[in-house]
């Protein structure tokens, strides 16, 4: 007892000594200890989460499943923590994935493959810190067939990316294989333009869809076209093969007006005139030959520049009229620009410039002298407007690069999303 009151009366003595001297020492040591135990407390009622209780895990697609390859594949902590996730295919190559900053969730950051088995390596934390591991295996669907889209204007050459065409550009979804399912492909067929404009696909056929807006595109529109297709379901037993995407510019407004009332060709720039040429059209009237009846109109209606080629031969064998027929032809003709699937061109062909602008004398295309249809070459470029007015036969057919004759209210029927 001595012992400890000797022990005691040294501290009283140094703590006096210390709290001459400075005074806050004295004062801190008893204000500290009783902070620091408050903080060293748990929270009063709140249960301490117990340091062998596993996380809680939910690993999706299921054990063995078979999914399709964009099904959704994700791990997520519904108690504790993600601490890594190892994703392998069947060849051992590693499948990138990115975890959430909160560690509660890790997916994959590519598609999968098709026929692939993959195996997820998860490891984990308890709320408490008990390491959890598991291991879950599952497989992809192997299809029967697979489709590939091809991005094209309406000669079916490839858009090119970066490229400009005109105000009257349409787009043509070209799939290899019938389409059974064409609402599901055409939901992954996204087409945007800056500014925006109002437009809809029209199925052709089980494997063709074309594009277009309402109305003319604005000079300096940007589109893009996305048919993220991979790993869609397009059919039975039928998805798509892989993606394409294609953007272009929109250059000026070209449009040009063939008027069979005076034969005579107007140029418009952005609007202005900027040429007036004299034409030689179809001469009309129709000719058969081995059971085919074959039509000398120039169809009237509103066309696309295609395609044009310095020369082109032209044959005439090629549409069912023999070269030794009585109207056949084979020769070769510069300055040459398409408008139509059959074969309808503006081009030069001087031996009928005592015609043009007074008599139509053509098989259907539309004569110009060397001069001009040179410049109209050089001019034009595709996607822009060529309207034909006033002749007689038949009009223009959307089959053969009439996709602006149709109204909009009949082209929106064409969608398989309508």
């Amino acid at each position: 007892m001595k012992l400890t009151s000797v022990r005691r009366a040294y501290l009283a003595v140094a703590l006096a000594v210390l709290a001459v001297a400075g005074g806050v020492v004295v004062s801190a040591l008893p204000d500290c200890a009783e902070h620091c135990q408050t903080l060293a407390a748990p929270p009063e009622g709140v249960p301490q989460p117990s340091p062998t209780e596993p996380a809680k895990l939910t690993i999706t697609p299921a054990p063995d499943a078979e999914v399709e390859p964009l099904s959704r594949v994700m791990v997520t902590a519904d108690t504790g923590t993600v601490v890594s996730v190892k994703m392998l295919n069947d060849a051992g190559k590693e499948i990138p994935g990115i975890l959430t900053p909160d560690a509660k969730a890790w997916k994959p950051t590519t598609a999968l493959g098709y026929g692939r088995t993959y195996t997820l390596k998860v490891d984990a934390r308890g709320p408490g810190g008990m390491p959890t591991r598991k291991t879950t295996t599952f497989s992809t669907v192997t299809p029967g067939y697979q489709a590939r889209v091809y991005l094209n204007g309406t000669n079916y050459a490839p858009l090119q990316d970066g490229a400009t065409y005109g105000v009257g550009m349409v787009v043509v979804a070209r799939f290899d294989e019938p389409i059974t399912d064409k609402a599901t492909a055409e939901r992954r067929m996204k087409v945007t333009t800056v500014p925006k404009a109002v437009g809809s696909w029209n199925w052709i056929d089980d494997q063709t869809a074309h594009w277009r807006p309402e109305r003319y595109y604005a000079p300096g529109t940007k589109v893009t076209v996305d048919a993220g297709i991979y790993g869609a379901k397009l059919g039975a037993d039928l998805y798509g093969a892989q993606d394409e995407k294609v953007s272009f510019t929109i250059g000026a407004s070209h449009v040009t007006v063939a008027d069979d009332t005076d034969k005579q060709v107007r140029v418009y720039d952005n609007g202005k005139l900027v040429r007036t040429m004299p034409t030689s059209m179809g001469m009309g009237g129709t000719e058969t030959v081995g059971g085919t009846t074959m039509s000398f109109w120039t169809p009237r209606g509103v066309y696309t520049v295609m395609d044009k080629a310095n020369p082109v031969i032209m044959d005439s064998s090629t549409y069912g009229l023999p070269v030794n027929s009585r109207l056949g032809y084979k020769t070769t003709i510069p300055w040459a620009t398409r408008i139509s699937i059959d074969g309808i061109y503006l081009h030069q062909l001087n031996s009928t410039i005592w015609a043009q602008g007074k008599q139509n004398v053509s098989h259907g295309c539309l004569n110009l002298s060397g001069e001009n249809a040179e410049w109209f070459y050089n001019f034009s470029v595709p996607g822009d407007i060529v309207e034909i007015r006033n002749t007689g036969g038949e009009p223009l057919k959307p089959a053969n690069n009439g996709d602006w004759t149709v109204p909009w209210a009949e082209w929106v029927k064409g969608s398989a999303l309508r």
